[in-house]
């Protein structure tokens, strides 16, 4: 007899977003923390693409981004997760370009920069602003670079294969 999967991707698929969310709740435990949260859930959406497929994914994306923008103290590690927690769909596109590493550079660094200004300037969120004033232009730019670091460590993260069995 032949068991209908049918329900396996949205089951997964929606364990999973409890995780993530779970996991964006536990942003403001540790500094550091409100960068780490939305790192482990785009691996989380890497699982979820590589078991239930893109359009699931992208559902899923969508779905943690609201979760988390709604529930989870930490705005900041949100708005991270918001800004680039679709990479791993976009990430094959990506990879079938000349000089890709380029790309992704400039698309992380694109939407990391729109991300604070938007952070700071419409939406006004002014601690982010006395943080960075308090840094000071070097450390901010440091910060930024360190960023670059931890995008392409995983984009890396993300070429490995996770194999589960059904």
């Amino acid at each position: 007899m032949q068991r209908d999967n049918s329900s396996f991707p949205v089951a997964f698929g929606g364990i999973l977003a409890a995780l993530a969310v779970v996991i964006m709740c536990l942003g403001t435990l540790i500094p550091v923390a409100t960068f780490v949260c939305p790192m482990l859930c785009i691996l989380l959406a890497k699982v979820v693409l590589g078991q239930c497929g893109g359009k699931i994914a992208l559902a899923w994306y969508g779905v943690v981004c609201l979760l988390s923008l709604l529930l989870a103290p930490d705005r900041e590690a949100a708005a991270v997760f918001t800004a680039l927690g679709y990479y791993p769909v976009i990430k094959p596109k990506l990879e079938r370009l000349p000089l890709s590493w380029l790309w992704k550079g400039l698309l992380f660094n694109a939407v990391i920069l729109s991300l604070y200004w938007l952070l700071t300037h419409p939406f006004g969120m002014a601690q982010l602003l006395q943080e960075f004033a308090q840094m000071g232009t070097v450390m901010t730019l440091f910060t930024l670079v360190l960023g670059n670091v931890c995008f392409f460590l995983m984009d890396r993260v993300l070429n490995k294969r996770f194999r589960f069995r059904r």
